[in-house]
């Protein structure tokens, strides 16, 4: 049996937790999550930014001029249908694809502290960058540096808030993230509404710069957190790591969560390549459900009604104002849900959210679907008003489901559920696989919808379908499990994982008797 650690579970000598639930804690993860303040920034600054005519009329005259009608053979679904403009929102995934890899290395050899510092600087270069351009290439390297602050703050932020959360709360802890996330979709959308109103054509380079107001908190936040014990002691600071797991569980009696750390510690420092370990048929598990959440969250639709919630509003046919207040609605109703996640995960379970939330997304998907496929037309739009308020409502049906479900469990699944020696690793792999999907959806939804019209709702209503089967089937509970426990007390439990372990201690087993 493994044994248990003090973070909200028994001690060794079989006592009750002492872990407190302590100001430092509090401080450092508030601190921490504000990596995801920047990446909702840029998620939600996008669409705006993209529906603004004095930005396309700047730099993307055709755009401009399909949605001011100086084009009028343009279908409703298809008047932002422009491979630049996607580029413009898309590339800051790719750039984050390819970071995250270095992220993985920076975060094992470096510390979670100082690649949080890496990720505020790179956000830091790339707004100067962005608010200050004056030609497409200009944009290009601005988006590069902001993808890399991406890829660098997802792969360490929700690494650093579950290693440094009391088990009891870490969901909810944890879930600071995603809140950060929907704060900072909201503040971008606040910001190009008010934006919007400047005259003269130049609130998008006010806009992108306020970027530099989430890149300025997260540096300056890095400087001031501790690093994770689990962290330092896996980069042989035993001594500080012991000293920091004291101060931020607030009690003396650490030494079961210490030696529990420190053995897998040491079983992490005897892989030379955990990018291959994690391919190992124990760790088949952790890596199968983390790059099924990272496909699954992105293909429930979500990030293409955040990146172009005023561009979709606008094609179903709001002013442009409108669209833009549309967009603030639907982003206070994701923070708002995400709050409400906070204080029911670590109760419901990850399981139970997972699963009535499929159900509302689907629902409120097809009822989108059905409302355009009736009302809006490639040259005609008949959306009376009661329609248009039913089809805000049904997306923030959806963004409220996602909120308190795929949102934030799709990062704090895989963040609590591989070991030691492949968690970086497997961080990496995770924030790899959600940024493709990033990519994918960004670089391909403005011509899906053109293509697809109404159906894009059907298409993406499917994926839900499959994905809620999936929890259903495959995705254990993990709430009050210790972190370094995951495998004694999930995956050897579950009725099909559990094969993946006992097989794979068997085959060892065989090894060494062999030997």
């Amino acid at each position: 049996m493994a044994k248990q650690g003090s973070s909200g579970s028994t001690s060794l000598g079989g006592g009750p937790s002492e872990a407190k639930i302590t100001p430092i804690v509090i401080i450092s993860c508030i601190l921490a999550a504000t990596g995801g303040l920047m990446f909702g920034y840029e998620i939600g600054i996008s669409g705006g930014v993209t529906s603004m005519p004095g930005f396309l009329e700047n730099f993307y005259p055709d755009v401009y001029a399909s949605t001011q009608k100086l084009k009028t053979h343009n279908s409703n679904y298809c008047k932002y249908n422009n491979q630049r403009l996607q580029l413009f929102t898309s590339l800051l995934y790719l750039a984050a694809l390819v970071s995250t890899f270095f992220a993985s290395h920076s975060t094992k050899k470096l510390g979670r502290k100082m690649t949080m510092l890496i990720a505020g600087i790179f956000f830091i270069v790339g707004t100067v960058l962005n608010s200050a351009f004056t030609n497409f290439a200009t944009v290009i390297i601005g988006r590069v540096f902001l993808g890399c602050g991406v890829g660098f703050a997802n792969q360490v932020v929700p690494l650093f808030l579950s290693e440094i959360a009391p088990t009891r709360i870490r969901g909810g802890l944890n879930i600071l993230f995603q809140l950060n996330v929907t704060l900072g979709i909201l503040f971008a959308n606040l910001v190009n509404y008010g934006a919007a109103k400047i005259k003269g054509g130049w609130g998008w380079r006010l806009s992108l710069g306020l970027a530099g107001v989430p890149a300025l908190m997260l540096t300056l936040g890095s400087l001031i957190v501790v690093d994770t014990p689990n962290s330092l002691i896996q980069r042989g600071k035993l001594e500080e790591g012991k000293s920091v797991l004291r101060k931020i569980r607030g009690t003396e009696n650490i030494e079961a969560e210490y030696l529990e750390i420190l053995e897998a510690s040491n079983e992490a420092r005897e892989i030379k390549d955990p990018f291959r370990n994690l391919l190992k048929r124990k760790n088949r598990p952790p890596l199968i459900i983390a790059i099924a959440m990272q496909i699954f969250q992105q293909f429930t639709g979500i990030n293409a009604i955040m990146f172009y919630a005023p561009v979709l509003f606008s094609t179903m046919g709001f002013g442009s104002n409108a669209s833009l207040y549309a967009a603030v609605i639907t982003g206070a109703v994701n923070v708002l849900s995400t709050i409400a996640s906070i204080f029911v995960v670590d109760k419901l379970g990850r399981r139970m959210l997972l699963l009535e939330a499929g159900v509302q997304m689907l629902l409120s998907q097809l009822v989108v679907a059905i409302v355009l496929a009736l009302k809006v037309k490639d040259h005609s739009n008949n959306l009376s008003f009661g329609l248009a308020i039913l089809v805000v409502v049904m997306v923030c049906s959806f963004v409220s489901g996602f909120a308190w479900s795929w949102g934030p469990l799709g990062w704090l699944i895989p963040s609590e559920t591989f070991p030691l020696e492949t968690r970086s690793a497997g961080q990496s792999v995770t924030v790899c696989i959600n940024m493709i999907c990033c990519f994918l959806i960004g670089q391909t939804f403005l011509l899906m919808l053109c293509s697809l019209k109404y159906a894009i709702f059907l298409f993406f209503s499917a994926w839900v379908l499959v994905m809620t089967l999936f929890v259903l089937f495959l995705v254990p509970e993990t709430k009050n499990v210790p972190i370094e426990e995951m495998t004694e007390r999930v995956w050897k439990q579950h009725w099909f994982w559990k094969r993946f372990i006992d097989d794979y201690e068997g085959d060892d087993s065989n090894r060494k008797y062999a030997n």
